[in-house]
């Protein structure tokens, strides 16, 4: 895979401020490569020496300021082949909070159930950094297993970001949605936050899951993030609680 022409960095590197170290004004310059897009998700970035000569630095400053960005996730290095743009999250798949008869490492089917524009609210516009008015794209979206409706889920996307879903014909979607996220918008989920909480379902997610008005279910509430830390989606997940599963480990 080629990598970015040298030609397009922000070369040189800026001196650095009192207190902050030279590597880290290099790793700031670069994660602005990456959220630029002069980096762009999945592509291989130049070789350290080439680095180094193009940001005048010494090679080990480059390789300072490279693990910086590798520990935040956004630089992912493959052995034998160099060092790539993350694709960030490609799944984060729901199913971890969960245990179905039929989940068997089988990416889940998606159905998309309705689409359409709405106007945000004045604490949704300021989770997704919107200028009211403004208006988001509503999925709602069921997840099945063997045929069996397992996840429910309502998720808000800002607009005008994601136009380009709202336009896609719905045989065209396929079962993840990050990296559809990424196909068609040009937007990594680099990170994702998840609370988990429990209520009941009304009778339209019941015939939705095919369970019963009142039942039990988890309730998974996710904000996720691009690599320049705006937050990009609003979803809720609705499971059944009987199926929970939390595991953690302490030491």
């Amino acid at each position: 895979m080629n990598s970015t022409p040298l030609s397009r960095l922000p070369t040189p590197a800026r001196p650095p401020e009192s207190g902050v170290s030279r590597y880290a004004v290099l790793a700031r310059e670069m994660r602005e490569c990456v959220i630029s897009g002069i980096w762009p998700t999945g592509s291989a970035i130049p070789a350290e020496s080439e680095l180094a000569q193009a940001f005048g630095v010494a090679l080990g400053t480059i390789r300072q300021a490279l693990a910086v960005l590798v520990a935040e996730g956004m630089l992912e290095r493959v052995h034998g082949r160099g060092t790539f743009v993350s694709q960030g999250l490609r799944g984060a798949s729901m199913l971890r909070f969960f245990r179905f008869r039929d989940a068997t490492g089988e990416v889940p089917r998606s159905t998309i159930l309705s689409r359409r524009k709405v106007s945000v609210t004045v604490e949704q516009a300021q989770q997704l950094a919107l200028a009211r008015p403004a208006q988001a794209l509503r999925l709602e979206r069921l997840r099945s297993l063997q045929g069996r409706p397992v996840l429910l889920e309502d998720i808000l996307l800002p607009l005008p970001a994601f136009e380009a879903l709202y336009r896609l014909p719905l045989t065209s979607w396929e079962d993840l949605l990050y990296p559809m996220f990424s196909k068609h918008c040009g937007i990594t989920v680099a990170r994702a936050q998840d609370d988990l909480s429990f209520s009941a379902l009304d009778a339209e997610q019941a015939a939705a899951l095919g369970l019963r008005r009142g039942d039990p279910c988890v309730r998974v509430e996710r904000r996720a993030y691009d690599f320049a830390g705006r937050c990009i989606e609003l979803r809720t997940t609705l499971g059944e609680a009987h199926a929970f599963h939390y595991s953690a480990e302490t030491r």
